[in-house]
């Protein structure tokens, strides 16, 4: 996991002009670089103003970038998580060792006590990722997001310090 810089626009294009990447996010699906360039630029932003940190995931052989894993901070003690992944890479486990280094982190180097997630209905995927990292489902946010033109149910899962010290991943 590492920074994203300018240079990586194109590989990140690829990931952001995929509508099936797109679909539970709540970004349009790219169709210009300046689009993933303005994207990098906010994350490098909102990094600068302690608002959020986010990492891109590379591979190992080439360091190219082909997805991104990170906090929205929300105060001292509490976070949001959010990422997205290239479709080639779902499904294989990928996400979860990515998510697992920045649990861990934000637990002992940030001190935090909650990280949360919201998840549209629909994405099971990320709904089963959630639960095998042990996060908690809370309950169902009515209309809580709006994004692409319409207002979307949210699922509300947590991860709390205490739990998270209760067992190994």
């Amino acid at each position: 996991m590492r920074e994203t810089k300018l240079a990586d626009v194109p590989a990140i294009f690829q990931i952001f002009a995929d509508d099936e990447v797109t679909k539970y996010h709540d970004l349009e699906t790219a169709t210009s670089l300046e689009q993933v360039q303005f994207i990098i630029e906010r994350r490098a932003d909102r990094f600068k103003n302690q608002q959020g940190i986010r990492w891109g995931i590379a591979k190992k052989e080439d360091n190219i970038i082909i997805g991104s894993c990170g906090y929205s901070i929300k105060n001292h003690f509490q976070v949001e998580i959010g990422y997205e992944l290239a479709r080639g890479y779902w499904r294989k486990g990928l996400m979860t060792e990515a998510l697992r280094t920045i649990i861990h982190w934000g637990f002992h180097q940030l001190n935090l006590n909650r990280i949360e997630a919201f998840v549209m209905l629909e994405n099971t995927a990320s709904i089963k990722l959630l639960g095998n990292l042990r996060f908690v489902e809370e309950g169902t946010l009515r209309e809580y997001g709006f994004w692409k033109g319409q207002f979307h149910d949210l699922k509300i899962f947590s991860l709390l310090k205490r739990d998270y010290m209760t067992f190994k991943f």
